[in-house]
């Protein structure tokens, strides 16, 4: 399904570089480059073997000016990522030469690539289904190597398969319904039937088991969600720090120093974190002050995970009560910080409010304590999956729709089953589930939904 037009992107971040690549790809990606480059001896482009690098020069073909010193890879289709013929210009990183180079491609009849039509010609040709090229971007964002894992094993075909074996079996047990409906003589009905009831309640239990690896695939992907929440002046800045491994939010003994929300990403002993540190929490005067505090009770609404900080070296106070008070029915844990000083906090009253709540003692000026943290909250995110492959993790919103759609549609066949009804009425539902999965790997996906997924995309993906 090779397209007519020729498309051509900037490949590489934007901003200065040691290296920039300009890509082509499409029928004439050979033609239109040979028009801006020239081979270092009598070579033409095309005469040039498919996937070797060419050392040349690019030239504005009007002015016969020298633009930049670059090195050629030609792969001819179908063995390029898109299965089209690709080229890729590999140029100095400057931002002047790369929006020169791309324009010149343009003048000589590429156009500009929409975002992500690199990776859905990939698709549309047949490289890669629909599930494949969504990893394409996980793997682009992957922050940990938990999340790398991930997303490569999608990319590579793994939660794929598992899909594709579903959907097979589904068609087995179609089959042989569609053959006990068309030979009624030959009284099959009930061995049909039983052999569904089985295989269904098998292929129940997997999604239910895909299912359940959704929160934790959201969170490689996305970042655990982590609100450090606590007094002014009980070292929540300090905790944020130690996390970051830099001193990213400024500390000092003066209390409500952070008056606005500070989000930033972290790799935390294998998981991704979103820490975000708020403003003490306490009565206040201050106008702005009071805004940060209002942003911090916003901020809990949308965390998956709380870290409540306290002073070991003070009593418990009444802002203290209100936030235990607040965290009792969230995934909290609460960390006594200051443990390097003259301990005054009375323990037993924190667990008498929050008798089911973890409390970790740490200094986040020392850096103790972190390692256990490190190990909750790795025990918090995986709940026992740790040891499965994170290959077969669902990690996209979508894919859990579909998962959660085909759930409903084998308990519908269950409860057919149950109820004595013909095989003409499970086959309905064996139907819609084995066309839900389809919509995972693009087999049975509307153009509509494929643009969606491909517009987020960068441009030269």
């Amino acid at each position: 399904m090779v397209q007519e037009d020729t498309i051509t992107a900037i490949a590489t971040a934007v901003g200065d570089g040691g290296i920039g690549i300009v890509r082509l790809s499409g029928a004439k990606a050979v033609e239109t480059v040979e028009k801006i480059f020239r081979v270092s001896g009598k070579k033409s482009l095309s005469q040039i073997k498919s996937h070797v690098v060419t050392y040349g020069h690019i030239f504005d073909p009007r002015l016969g000016e020298l633009v930049d010193e670059v090195l050629v890879v030609v792969m001819l289709a179908p063995r390029s990522y898109t299965k089209e013929d690709v080229v890729e210009i590999h140029c100095h990183g400057g931002a002047m030469t790369l929006r020169k180079i791309l324009d010149l491609t343009l003048k000589a009849g590429a156009r500009l690539a929409q975002p992500g039509e690199f990776t859905k010609r990939a698709f549309l040709n047949g490289r890669i289904d629909l599930s494949q090229a969504e990893a394409v971007i996980d793997v682009i964002r992957a922050k940990t190597d938990a999340s790398l894992k991930m997303s490569v094993g999608h990319l590579t075909g793994v939660f794929s398969e598992k899909v594709i074996g579903l959907r097979h079996e589904l068609l087995r047990l179609i089959a042989h319904l569609e053959a006990a409906i068309d030979f009624p003589e030959d009284d099959i009905d009930a061995i049909a039937t039983e052999d569904v009831a089985q295989s269904v309640t098998g292929l129940l239990s997997e999604v239910e088991n895909i299912l359940a690896t959704a929160q934790t695939g959201r969170i490689l992907r996305d970042g655990l969600k982590t609100v450090i929440i606590g007094k002014p002046n009980v070292g929540k800045s300090s905790l944020l720090n130690a996390l970051l491994r830099e001193k990213r939010a400024i500390v000092t003994e003066i209390p409500g120093t952070t008056r606005d929300i500070i989000e930033e990403y972290s790799n935390f002993g294998g998981v991704p974190l979103r820490i975000v540190d708020t403003a003490g929490i306490r009565e206040t005067t201050d106008i702005v002050e009071r805004i940060g505090v209002e942003k911090t009770w916003e901020m809990l609404d949308k965390a998956d995970i709380v870290l409540f900080i306290m002073d070991a070296s003070v009593p418990l106070s009444d802002d203290d009560r209100k936030i235990l008070a607040l965290i009792k029915s969230r995934k909290a844990i609460v960390l006594v910080n200051k443990t390097d000083l003259p301990e005054v906090l009375e323990r037993q009253q924190i667990i008498d409010l929050l008798p089911e709540k973890l409390i970790i003692n740490i200094s986040a000026l020392k850096e103790t304590g972190l390692d256990e943290l490190a190990q909750a909250i790795n025990q918090l995110v995986y709940s026992g999956q740790v040891e499965l492959n994170e290959a077969a993790f669902v990690n996209n919103v979508r894919h859990v729709d579909i998962f959660e759609d085909v759930k409903y549609s084998f308990c519908e066949v269950i409860n057919s089953i149950n109820a004595g009804m013909s095989p003409d009425f499970l086959v309905i539902d064996l139907r819609m589930a084995w066309q839900k999965l389809g919509e995972i790997t693009g087999e049975t996906v509307d153009d509509d939904i494929i643009d969606q997924i491909f517009s987020q995309f960068c441009i030269g993906k």
